[in-house]
């Protein structure tokens, strides 16, 4: 191995501690707490260092959404995978969006609530969003019914498990009614 491969490789394992770290503070602290004098700190290394890295937290908050993106698009992609018909699968994705949302808290508010400099919705939105919403559209694409296209149909069902997400973590939705609003959804949005 050259000089600048090893180098390469130690690059990025710092960049996934530094990300790792990051996330775990947020996930403990919020996002609040994550700041690169912290980072410094915990991953034993200078400042200087982590800006060899990352510009800053906004650049981090990304490197956490790319990473939680990818991570969402699979626990997605499981949970449909074991699903026989279109219904199941759907409620399925449902469940695991909903569960992704409330236990990787730091990891949803990266994705959908901070400023990552990520750009979504467009030509150039990173790879890990494009699939990660590809995940999503795989099942709801066959459940939008005839007229409608499967691409506005995703964006519509995802705002609302994102509306669901969002209020039943701040509280403004009791949690025991998690499973009679995932039915409602399923039962009222799709065409089965």
């Amino acid at each position: 191995m050259s000089v600048h491969e090893r180098k390469a490789r130690e690059r990025a394992v710092r960049e996934r501690l530094i990300v790792a770290t990051a996330r775990e503070l947020a996930e403990q602290q919020g996002w609040d707490a994550v700041t690169t004098r912290r980072l410094a700190e915990r991953i034993e290394y200078s400042q200087p260092v982590l800006y060899s890295h990352f510009r800053g937290k906004r650049e981090i908050i990304g490197a956490v959404a790319l990473e939680g993106a990818a991570e969402m698009a699979a626990a997605v992609r499981a949970a449909t995978s074991a699903a026989d018909n279109p219904r199941a699968r759907v409620v399925a994705l449902a469940r695991a969006y909903l569960d992704f949302a409330a236990r990787n808290s730091a990891v949803y508010d990266a994705l959908f609530q901070l400023d990552g400099g990520l750009v979504y919705a467009q030509e150039d939105t990173p790879e890990p969003l494009k699939d990660a919403f590809a995940a999503l559209m795989e099942s709801l694409g066959e459940v939008a019914g005839e007229s409608v296209d499967p691409g506005l149909f995703t964006e519509v069902f995802w705002a609302c498990l994102h509306g669901i997400a969002t209020l039943t973590r701040a509280g403004r939705m009791p949690p025991e009614y998690a499973e009679q609003r995932v039915q409602l959804l399923v039962d009222r949005l799709a065409v089965l």
